[in-house]
């Protein structure tokens, strides 16, 4: 069923903080891999999604970064509702699970991302009244 997702800077915006998110899709946004990556039928992210659940770390669906120059369907990505704080608990645990012990990834091809704030400022004119309905006229 189609439903809406937030683009990760606009929740790192609602947010007020840099945020945590997570992707699934192998290579890059235009190798064939990538285009023929089906999200719901991923066996890493059912398992990363359920694990996620059952330590009671909030997530949800997003979209990638917004890019008035660029549509991008969704690919399975989630944005992890934990700060990124090195004395959290709930980052503490998500990186014990997500993360080798040299810092990499635990599974391929999943990376875990962070966005800061100001990076996210940088699109904060899409918050703007009626600013996507505009950009969709002129597409």
């Amino acid at each position: 069923m189609p439903r809406l997702l937030k683009h990760i800077d606009a929740i790192a915006r609602e947010k007020q903080r840099g945020v945590l998110y997570i992707t699934f899709h192998p290579g890059s946004f235009f190798d064939e891999s990538a285009m023929s990556y089906h999200w719901q039928e991923d066996p890493v992210r059912e398992m990363i999604c359920t694990w996620l659940t059952e330590h009671n770390l909030p997530w949800e669906s997003c979209a990638e970064i917004a890019d008035e120059n660029l549509m991008i369907s969704h690919r399975g990505q989630i944005y992890l509702d934990i700060p990124y704080d090195e004395s959290n608990p709930g980052y503490i645990l998500a990186c014990d699970y997500l993360e080798n012990a040299d810092g990499n990834c635990r599974f391929d091809p999943v990376a875990w991302w962070y966005l800061p704030l100001e990076v996210a400022m940088q699109n904060a004119h899409h918050d703007e009244p009626g600013f996507w309905e505009q950009w969709a006229e002129d597409f």
